[in-house]
């Protein structure tokens, strides 16, 4: 299976494409829009607790978190983490970035459906990937479909969780968008031109790592027909 032709074909080499053509653009979305301040000449720290102070955040805390890109929101603890640049550059990419997260603790306060679901998967998906290929790699050797179907089974747990991902992903962008408009940030044309272009860069990975693990599904499918 490590040398299959067809996997190279169907799997690799498109996901190779896909995720790469999307974090491409999403360096040159940052690149360009770190370079740009935003109107209100806040940076990411500053724009995170101007929304805090909306009732909805239900008091969300800040902290910072090393790397680049690395800002992400931590329910267990209700806080979102800030790389540097983001944390501490008034750019129109900071003000973007820091609106998805919040966000996210939004859907979080509101208990959001899409966010209960992927919560709920979330623990299978930490063995998932790894009983399944098991499962599948053991029933291709020993010619035993029944193993593999149920190894297909348990990856189609990590294609259900990346498909949630996407709708959470893209309503927090769209929250984000909401927040900054309620708190009166977008006030120049870059601001919402640029707080757009960031965000749709980041659901393009998430669009891209769900194609992978779908062509992923769909190639150990063919597997399984191909050995009967």
């Amino acid at each position: 299976m490590w040398f299959d032709m067809n996997y190279l074909l169907l799997v690799m080499i498109p996901s190779l494409l896909l995720s790469g053509a999307a974090q491409m653009y999403v360096t040159s979305s940052f690149s360009r829009w770190s370079e740009t301040r935003n109107s209100s000449n806040m940076t990411g720290a500053e724009v995170g607790r101007r929304l805090a102070q909306l009732p909805e955040l239900g008091g969300v805390r800040f902290e910072g978190t090393p790397g680049k890109l690395s800002d992400h929101y931590d329910p267990s603890s209700h806080v979102v983490r800030m790389s540097p640049d983001v944390a501490t550059r008034p750019s129109v990419a900071a003000m973007a970035i820091v609106a998805h997260e919040m966000g996210h603790a939004q859907q979080y306060v509101e208990k959001s459906p899409f966010i209960a679901l992927r919560s709920f998967l979330l623990p299978a998906m930490r063995f998932s990937p790894m009983v399944s290929y098991g499962l599948i790699m053991l029933g291709f050797f020993l010619q035993m479909s029944g193993l593999m179907w149920l190894g297909i089974a348990f990856f189609g747990v990590v294609v259900l969780f990346m498909l949630l991902t996407l709708p959470v992903e893209i309503d927090a962008s769209r929250r984000g968008m909401k927040l900054l408009k309620e708190s009166g940030l977008l006030r120049g044309g870059s601001d919402a031109a640029g707080s757009r272009q960031m965000l749709t860069a980041a659901a393009l990975t998430y669009v891209a790592a769900f194609v992978t693990a779908l062509l992923t599904l769909l190639y150990y499918i063919s597997l399984v027909s191909r050995s009967r």
